[in-house]
């Protein structure tokens, strides 16, 4: 008995160091097979680049507009942070009021849901006509995208917390702003942080369409006006540089897989904290 525990001990770390290299490799493997498909179709097809550009044209892309692509990549990434950090702010904060008040749940649940079944697309241009062409429009229509998700897991992830603990700080005295802060928004951190992950790609989507809409409008007027990634794609396809529109594409897959995965880590974290550690 007592020679096992320290092979189990010791098998644990390696174990763990394995899994976490599968972890890695399976998504690096799938998409080097899906590039290199990607690149064999369009070389064994002979596909016009301006049609489907291969991996390799992209790649050149990227480097020949690397300048272009970074400011436009600082712009977008701008415009995520601040959207971002605005829609977790009111986010929570309505997902706190909805668990709080059934009665204001009632009231705001039909308007939170309505919401979200006006398409980007429609609601972008109108945003650009009603706050004019520049952050603003961006930034509150990422706001309105992330909003949503982020209200609901905050709302969802307090309901869901055990009620044994702020009962005890309930008996003890403890008003419900202290209860709120010592008990529930702490239990409650990795509920709403997979809302947020679930933002981040709304969030992207609607940062490339207001970006779109609004940034391309002035681009004739302005040919120096800065913009984001969304501006590149919407001005490259129809000069037929798609090569261009493929290396904002993949930008701005890379900048979502970055948020989404460091929030992922971030309550990975936070989850190991709150679980208890049990002895061996």
């Amino acid at each position: 008995m007592s020679t096992r525990i320290p092979t189990r001990r010791a098998a644990g770390p390696a174990a763990s160091r394995t899994g976490r290299l599968l972890s890695w490799l399976a998504p690096l493997l799938t998409v080097g097979g899906l590039i290199a498909l990607w690149q064999g179709y369009v070389r064994w097809h002979e596909v016009d680049p301006i049609v489907l550009p291969a991996p390799t044209d992209v790649a050149n892309a990227l480097w020949r507009d690397r300048e272009l692509l970074l400011t436009a990549t600082e712009h977008t990434l701008l415009v995520l942070l601040l959207g971002l950090v605005a829609a977790l702010a009111l986010g929570t904060l309505c997902g706190i009021a909805l668990h709080r008040s059934p009665a204001l749940r009632r009231a705001l649940e039909p308007l939170l849901v309505g919401s979200q079944a006006v398409p980007i697309p429609i609601l972008a241009p109108l945003l650009v006509v009603w706050l004019g062409f520049g952050l603003t429009p961006q930034l509150v229509l990422v706001v309105v995208v992330a909003f949503f998700p982020v209200a609901v897991a905050t709302r969802d992830a307090l309901a869901g917390l055990s009620p044994e603990t702020a009962l005890v700080l309930r008996n003890l005295g403890a008003t419900p702003a202290q209860r709120l802060r010592l008990v529930e928004l702490p239990g409650a951190l990795p509920g709403i942080l997979t809302g947020v992950r679930l933002a981040v790609v709304f969030a992207v989507i609607g940062a490339v369409f207001a970006d779109a809409t609004g940034q391309s409008a002035t681009t004739a007027a302005d040919p120096t006006s800065s913009g984001g990634l969304g501006r590149i794609v919407a001005d490259a396809v129809p000069q037929l540089q798609t090569d261009r529109a493929f290396a904002a594409i993949v930008l701005l897959v890379a900048l979502s897989l970055a948020l989404f995965w460091s929030l992922g880590g971030v309550e990975r974290r936070l989850d190991r904290r709150s679980s208890p550690s049990l002895p061996i």
